[in-house]
């Protein structure tokens, strides 16, 4: 059955974005909101028009108002194109399978979370809204000051910069330009992962966020977007979703 239910689910381009398990969040808004206090800290100074490296890993300054620094590619990924890993939210190891029975902060339903809830209709509730670094992929992979970017930071990036749907090396994606001082960087259309199977690369972009959907808390908030346009949207935490770093 799960391999009849990923052919259809490719057949369906747009499926993945729209099908919600029974009481699972989906997409509720567009998300033009930031929240700049959001920044998390950075290790290394620098001007908004360089370039530089973090632990290794080289980072582009887009000069937005918050200073975040992006990485240049994907958790798992050696060139800007490349897909690179995928994780569930709030794992920072990859698996062969992505489904709720394995996900590690549930005990094997949406409505079992162990972890990062605010609804007792969903799990034990924390109230804890952000992850954890101990939890965060970016930071358990990359190490230094690296971390996923939070909610507001992907809608920072939408608003601040002009996204231009082209290829690199022949793999689909977007070229994020800054408004401000043109720097860019590239976001490979990556897709997904889950339940067995693998679906959307090279049509769609799934990015996750730090960010609980607080008020469906078995999903997360994550940056999706297609040749048609970038949005928000938010969706079970057990996808396996890529990852782009910021410091």
């Amino acid at each position: 059955m799960k391999h009849l239910r990923f052919l259809a689910a490719l057949c369906c381009m747009a499926a993945v974005f729209t099908a919600c398990e029974k009481n699972e969040p989906s997409d509720n808004t567009n998300g033009n909101g930031i929240n700049t206090d959001q920044n998390g800290g950075n290790s290394n100074t620098g001007s908004d028009n360089a370039t530089g490296t973090e632990n290794g890993y080289e980072w582009v300054g887009l000069g937005l108002p918050s200073g975040t620094k992006w990485a240049t590619c994907n958790v798992g990924a050696t060139a800007p194109e490349a897909y690179g890993d995928y994780y569930a939210w709030g794992e920072t190891t990859t698996k062969s399978t992505y489904e709720w029975s394995i996900y590690k902060w549930c005990d094997g339903s949406y409505d079992t979370q162990t972890k990062y809830c605010t609804s007792s209709s969903y799990g034990t509730v924390d109230n804890k809204t952000v992850l954890e670094l101990a939890d965060d992929a970016a930071r358990a992979n990359w190490g230094g000051a690296w971390r996923m970017p939070t909610d507001a930071e992907w809608t920072e990036l939408r608003e601040n910069c002009t996204w231009t749907w082209t290829t690199k090396n022949d793999v689909n994606g977007y070229e994020v330009k800054s408004k401000i001082n043109e720097n860019a960087i590239f976001l490979p259309a990556a897709g997904c992962c889950y339940e067995g199977g693998f679906a959307d690369a090279g049509s769609y972009g799934l990015y996750w966020s730090s960010s609980l959907s607080t008020g469906n808390p078995s999903g997360a908030w994550y940056l999706n977007f297609y040749s048609g346009g970038a949005t928000k949207r938010n969706y079970a935490r057990y996808y396996g979703r890529s990852v782009r770093p910021v410091r």
